[in-house]
């Protein structure tokens, strides 16, 4: 058996290749693959006497000569190929170990230069692995140290690498070649930035599968996680609890987004993608407990998302509701030691993550757009009204933007400074939610002001909100019946505010 050798992570060669030697093996290799088998007194022939051509262009060229590829890519059950090899004095290579140039190395550089870039792509290496795997029935082509143990286990063991082992092989190499040459791709559409558009050409969507779920949103249903990373909701890592489920997997990623919305200790309590409670205060605690005081009914099974880690005190009192999930950026001891009392509730650590897209399936195609990044921004608001918020009241306006964002449209947020009093969520008309979430209110409404994530079409949505209690509104603006509610506000002595962004998430 003859195997070529040219690896740039030589973590687990030398011994790989000590292996092969000892169950006959003859090998070949290039550069410093060879020197290092050389020095580790591997035996080891370069591939340039096999050629009889020369290592040129600084390394550019190596490998790609007839006398390698041919002796790859020639099909051993085909006599004219043999014929064709004997002719030219090729002798055939039943095995290829290479990995590639790390493109993804020099790539994670901010300030690569283009040249650095194009030299980090390798050539030969992808020539290699190709015409191995494509002649996988004859040629078993190794593409990670991680495979070394297996590959040369089943070799000692039986004498050769099974069909069904190359087939394997050769599906991972095509997926290392076609992983390698996506992310060359990526990153080169990013040199010349400032000229690029947020929205890319082609949307290029590849995430190994992370986990399979036992069903997705309903048992007839199957799921997976896909997910490239270790951030974020789908890298998230999970200490303790049931195997998370497609939904839970939904709602911790909403209940993780709107806590990490705010600079001081937050707590969101989600059901089914809309904050039941959401609390900003001066200790995580206290946070979780005015959270859970805005509906403590519909908080029942639902998901937890706190911005800060969890201590003893937090835990304990979230120990107190069944719920489904809980997501953090860390947990205390003692606080894993109170939550893990608890067998089946789902925890999970979680690490910010900056997405750039926002990608949803529809049937035939997909919808990509920017996230939404704008915050508030209180210079950048107009009272319309003749009465101004008061300084509490600007406070709870602020806090009722920040959610608003994240609650589904048509969407009326009830707030006080720091905490959510009501929620109407997901209605077809907007004084629908108004009416909805003074209907579930379990806290006063009188003093709290209303957020609306976009405009009031008409005075309606405004007049029932006044009438629940509410003193004054944040709102984008943009109806064509503005003047109308502007002038509704200041009949009731209402405070609006303007601030020309929308935040509908549907």
């Amino acid at each position: 058996m003859r195997v070529l050798i040219s690896v740039t992570d030589k973590t687990g060669v030398t011994d790989f290749a000590r292996g092969l030697v000892a169950s006959g093996a003859e090998l070949i290799s290039t550069g410093g693959t060879a020197r290092l088998l050389r020095e580790t007194k591997v035996p080891v022939r370069d591939v340039t006497d096999v050629t009889g051509f020369p290592e040129m262009l600084d390394g550019r060229v190596k490998t790609m000569h007839p006398k390698i590829t041919g002796a790859i890519l020639a099909i051993r059950g085909n006599a004219e190929h043999m014929a064709a090899l004997g002719e030219h004095g090729i002798e055939p290579i039943d095995m290829v170990v290479v990995n590639l140039y790390q493109f993804e190395k020099a790539a994670a550089k901010a300030d690569a230069r283009l040249e650095e870039l194009i030299e980090n792509i390798d050539i030969g290496g992808p020539t290699m692995i190709r015409s191995a795997a494509k002649n996988w029935q004859d040629v078993a082509v190794v593409t990670s140290p991680g495979q070394y143990e297996a590959v040369l286990g089943e070799l000692m063991a039986t004498g050769a690498i099974s069909r069904e082992t190359k087939w394997r092989l050769a599906q991972a190499a095509f997926e290392t070649t076609a992983n390698y040459d996506r992310a060359i791709s990526a990153r080169l559409a990013k040199v010349g930035a400032a000229e690029q558009e947020a929205l890319p050409a082609i949307l290029d969507i590849r995430a190994p599968r992370r986990m399979s779920l036992r069903y997705g949103e309903n048992p007839h249903q199957q799921a997976a996680l896909y997910a490239a990373g270790a951030a974020g909701i789908a890298g998230a890592e999970q200490l303790h609890g049931k195997e998370l489920s497609y939904n839970n997997l939904v709602d911790l990623d909403a209940c993780w987004q709107l806590v990490c919305e705010f600079a001081g200790p937050a707590a969101a309590i989600i059901k089914h993608t809309n904050p039941a409670g959401c609390a900003e205060q001066e200790s995580l605690a206290e946070a979780y407990r005015k959270a859970l005081a805005c509906d403590p009914v519909s908080a029942f099974g639902g998901v937890i998302g706190l911005n800060r880690e969890v201590d003893e005190e937090t835990a304990a009192e979230m120990a107190k509701l069944f719920v489904e999930a809980i997501a953090a950026p860390a947990y205390s001891e003692a606080a894993l030691a109170v939550l893990r009392a608890k067998k089946n509730l789902r925890l999970v650590r979680v690490a910010a993550a900056e997405d750039a897209l926002v990608v949803k399936s529809i049937s035939g195609g997909y919808l990509a757009q920017t996230v939404d990044r704008a915050t508030f921004d209180r210079t950048k608001c107009t009272v319309v009204t003749r009465r101004a918020p008061t300084a509490e009241e600007w406070t709870a306006l602020e806090f009722g933007w920040k959610v608003v964002k994240h609650v589904k449209s048509n969407a009326i947020v009830y707030a006080r400074p720091g905490q959510t009093v009501a929620v109407g969520a997901g209605q077809m008309s907007r004084v629908d939610s108004v009416n909805i979430g003074a209907m579930k209110a379990h806290l006063p409404l009188a003093g709290s002001v209303i957020a609306s994530d976009a405009f009031f079409p008409f005075p309606d949505g405004l007049e029932r909100g006044a009438e629940h209690g509410a003193t004054a509104f944040i709102q984008p603006g943009g109806s064509v019946k503005d003047g109308d509610v502007i002038a509704a506000a200041d009949r009731l002595d209402l405070a609006m505010v303007f601030t020309g962004v929308r935040h509908f998430r549907h």
